[in-house]
């Protein structure tokens, strides 16, 4: 007996990312079953031009939605998973970065755990994750972060500040998208913290990040202060319901 492949929709917002888009794509569409949504929030380096272009050359797998109105990176995920789930094809919604830091053949991991979990995260910190090419004070930055996000907002969740992701479609279909209402990398927290409180079940599987090879990193005080906070507005809330534990490998 053989089994139909799930049809993967990856969700990738833009800004800036003219050189690293098309590598990104052919990655990505290397996997069958696999299709893009580019989230292109209004480039002024031509970004969005690249996209329309990689529909064109890959037809019926990659789309692009060109945002216009505020700008960042939550808004921009919430524009984007919202198409996503309204598309009843798609089994499995995947988030990755179009810097090139999450590495387009390391998806088939986070589909296999998916089996198993509403969301895979992709991870650096449980065993085999690794972070390459960033000063150390980053890395105690990333690393410090995600151990305050854990004690204020009891997840129990190793890398809550990654955004390389896989989630069942349903799971994500039954997440207040509208509701969520940071922006920046605290979206990725506020989201995932919201899921958990739903229930849904959480694995991560070790991945390799990469530190962008093309453009500006796009992390700023801004960012970094709402980051800090929303761990505070979260717990207001009460704590996130227990997810599963992280596997070894």
């Amino acid at each position: 007996m053989t089994t139909t492949p799930p049809t993967v929709l990856v969700v990738v917002p833009t800004y800036n990312e003219r050189e690293n888009l098309p590598l990104l794509a052919r990655g990505v569409l290397a996997h069958p079953g696999f299709r893009m949504l580019v989230v292109d929030d209004g480039s002024p380096d031509g970004t969005g031009a690249i996209a329309d272009e990689l529909a064109i050359e890959y037809p019926g797998r990659v789309e692009v939605m060109h945002r216009t109105g505020q700008r960042g990176l939550g808004r921009s995920y919430i524009d984007g998973l919202q198409k996503a789930i309204a598309q009843p094809d798609v089994d499995l919604v995947c988030q990755m970065d179009a810097d090139l830091s999450h590495q387009p053949s390391e998806l088939p991991r986070l589909l296999a755990r998916s089996a198993n979990a509403d969301i895979v995260i992709g991870s650096r910190y449980v065993p085999g994750g690794s972070v390459v090419n960033w000063p150390l004070r980053r890395r105690l930055l990333s690393a410090n972060a995600n151990r305050y996000i854990r004690a204020l907002c009891s997840l129990r969740a190793n890398d809550c500040t990654s955004g390389f992701r896989c989630w069942r479609r349903e799971a994500l279909a039954a997440t207040p998208l509208a509701q969520i209402r940071s922006d920046g990398y605290a979206f990725l927290v506020e989201l995932l913290f919201t899921a958990a409180s739903m229930g849904c079940t959480i694995a991560e599987v070790p991945i390799t990040f990469v530190e962008r090879r093309h453009g500006a990193s796009k992390l700023r005080l801004r960012i970094l202060a709402e980051s800090a906070l929303l761990p505070w507005r979260l717990s207001l809330r009460g704590p996130a319901r227990r997810v599963q534990p992280s596997p070894s490998s």
